[in-house]
Parts: C-alpha cells; structure tokens; sequence
C-alpha cells in the first residue's frame, strides 16, 4: 500500500513569535511526499537529491499518523513506512518548507492506509504541526503556516491552541525573493521579536478585518526590524504592491497583488543576489495525487 500527497508553500502575514497568534496564504510552490507501507515497524525517511538532510520531521509525521490510524484502517501488526519527500520550496527560506513537508506527508501516510476522505484535514495539519514540535523544527508549532499550506487560502490562528480562527480565498499573484543565505525559523530571536507584540497585535487586528496587505506591510517592517534584516525590498515594492512583508523569519521576502504590479516590482529586486519567483497563490491547499 503506498500513498502520494503534495502540498503548497506559504508567505506570511503575521509573524507569531511576538504573541502566539499567526497568518499565513499558500502559494505555488510544492512539495511532494509518497509513502510507502510496511511490515517491519520501522518508518525511514529520505528527501530527493539531499541524501545528507534532517528526515526527523516526516518520519515523526509518518509515525504519528500511523500510531493515531493504522488500526482505523484495519492493519494488525507492526506496521511501518518508508517516505520519500521531493520539493521545490528552497529550506531554510521563509516559506514553510518544514509544514509543506509535514502536510504532504501526513495526506500521503492517510492516503496509504486509504482512509484520507475519513480524517479532517485539519487534524491532519494538527498531527504535522505536533511532529515539528517533536522533531524541533519550530519555535512556534507553526500552526499558522501549517493551516495556509493544508487548506489553501489565507489563514488566522491562535499557535498556542493550535485553533482556526479566520481563513479566506484570496486572488493574488505572489512575488517571492529569496537571498542567497538561510534562516532556520527554530534559531530565531525570539525575545526580539516579542518587543514588537503592540505591533504584531495590530497586525493581527488588521488581518481579522481582511486587510492582508496592510496587514503584511506592517508585519515586514516589525519583523524586520527584530530579526535585523534589511528594509530595502520592502521599500522597492512600496507603494506599488498591496502588500509586502519579510516571509516567516526571512530570509525570503514575498509581496503580493497584481501581476503587472509585482513584474514591475520584480526587475528592482532583480538587482539584488539572489532568486525571485513569481507565482500564484493556492486556494485548494495539499492534497493526494
């Protein structure tokens, strides 16, 4: 019995580090997991063309979703897996590699056991985020960029209760830049960023009234200013881009809005190091394949 699942990126909206409440949208960029089941009780990971990568986080997904449905789906016996990630969303980046990793996974272990249409998506989410908690990969549990990856669309949540408080399709194109080094969200400065919560609370306000763009703006100066990253992207996609923030705890930057817009806004980014991206966002979130 095996299983496939892909599940998208996401850019940020509101950073929760400063006060445990986050937002998130998914955009086009994937990762895709398969899963393959097996008899011996062991659960093996490997990730595509990175034979020396962390496969802490997706094994730890892959046996939660079989401690939790395995015996749901009518398996007796040690039952074990072998689960193979490959992706195109850069790690280490700001863009949720570590929740598209976790979704992908989880959908494509469900998707083994055949029983996908009977579990929650949102429970699915929730079993990822508890892996990233247990293999480390977060500060937050990361349900924000969890949920936008798992549903699609634009997401509110409180991280503390791992609880949905708003999500809403939006119709924006996405214009990603990614510098050349990394930023792993678990070494962030988290006492940093909690000086600026009066900031991140408004931010919140802002993105409960629907007004993501401003909302995003907002979260990128905070942010950046707390992680100590540069403004200057924020200010060549101003005031041309509805909205324009530093992405998770960086290093990648994502503005969002019309096309024309951001192709405008993306030959002055070209002048910096690194790569741009521009992409839709996703509205139907991970899902088998």
């Amino acid at each position: 019995m095996d299983g496939r699942a892909v599940a998208p990126a996401a850019g940020t909206v509101l950073n929760a580090l400063a006060t445990g409440r986050g937002s998130a949208f998914a955009i086009d960029l994937e990762t895709t997991a398969t899963v393959e089941l097996t008899t011996d009780g062991e659960v093996v990971g490997t990730v595509a063309e990175r034979p020396e990568a962390d496969t802490g986080l997706i094994e730890r997904c892959a046996e939660l979703v079989l401690e939790e449905y395995a015996e749901d789906a009518g398996l007796a016996g040690p039952v074990g897996a072998r689960v193979r990630t490959d992706s195109e969303i850069p790690m280490a980046a700001g863009l949720k590699s570590s929740s598209a990793a976790a979704n992908a996974t989880a959908l494509a272990a469900l998707d083994a056991l055949e029983i996908t249409d009977a579990v929650d998506r949102i429970d699915a989410c929730r079993l990822g985020v508890r892996a990233a908690r247990d293999a480390g990969v977060t500060a937050t549990g990361a349900f924000d960029d969890a949920s936008a990856s798992m549903l699609g669309g634009v997401t509110v949540t409180d991280n503390a209760s791992d609880e949905l408080l708003a999500r809403e399709e939006v119709d924006w194109e996405a214009l990603v830049y990614t510098p050349p080094e990394q930023a792993f969200s678990a070494d962030a400065d988290v006492a940093a960023c909690e000086r600026v919560a009066p900031l991140a609370a408004l931010v919140e306000e802002l993105a409960l009234e629907g007004r993501y763009g401003e909302a995003m703006t907002v979260n990128g100066f905070a942010f950046c200013g707390a992680l100590e990253f540069p403004t200057g992207p924020l200010l060549e996609a101003l005031p041309d881009a509805t909205g324009v923030s530093l992405s998770g705890t960086g290093p990648s930057y994502v503005a969002v809005g019309d096309r024309a817009t951001l192709e405008a806004v993306r030959e002055r980014w070209a002048d910096r190091d690194g790569t741009t991206r521009l992409v839709a966002t996703r509205t139907d979130g991970t899902r088998t394949t």
